[in-house]
């Protein structure tokens, strides 16, 4: 259960002010369809942080536990910075709609802004720290329609009294945390 816990708190922390919470506001106040918007989110997310999953359950299998230790401490603390760097959206992403509809669009573009993303990578890294990558994908998806679906029916008018540079901060310290315990040997227990 922790997996699932610490999944979802982090990657909903994380997703605040993220380039895929941005193009939630944009899809939605474009289109004015929720349901669509959210379907497109949840399919885009489960396929992406599937991946993300067994690509770091791969990882605990080729990697000896030491340096799977190093790489995952390296990796939390890398995602502490990286979280501090605020995201923007590029237009071309949410131009998809015209020949897909609202739910292709939005599953699409979701899609290809979650590959490389900090929630993916985060993904990665905590499927490989957690013995059970399937409770991993279950929280960091669950984390996503925390951040995203509000986003989508609230639209930008909340954008503006979230005080992100301290989402930002809280989540970069969650990930920092992470990392330190993880160089220090929080997993061990884990066989890392």
């Amino acid at each position: 259960m922790e997996a699932l816990f610490v999944s979802t708190g982090v990657v909903a922390l994380a997703e605040i002010g993220d380039k895929t919470q941005l193009l939630a506001f944009i899809l939605a106040a474009r289109f004015k369809k929720p349901w669509p918007i959210i379907a497109g989110i949840l399919c885009a997310t489960i396929v992406n942080h599937g991946f993300a999953g067994a690509l770091g359950a791969w990882i605990t299998s080729a990697v000896s536990p030491e340096i799977l230790r190093w790489v995952l401490g390296a990796s939390f603390i890398g995602m502490a910075i990286w979280t501090l760097i605020p995201d923007k959206i590029e237009e071309e992403e949410t131009q998809v709609a015209k020949r897909f509809g609202v739910f292709g669009a939005t599953l699409m573009t979701f899609f290809l802004a979650e590959m490389g993303d900090k929630t993916q990578i985060a993904t990665v890294a905590l499927a490989a720290h957690y013995a059970n990558p399937v409770w991993v994908v279950v929280g960091t998806t669950l984390g996503m329609l925390l951040a995203d679906v509000p986003a989508v029916f609230i639209g930008d008018k909340l954008a503006n009294r979230i005080p992100m540079k301290l989402v930002h901060t809280i989540a970069a310290g969650i990930f920092a945390v992470l990392g330190v315990a993880t160089l220090l040997g929080a997993g061990s227990g884990l066989g890392f």
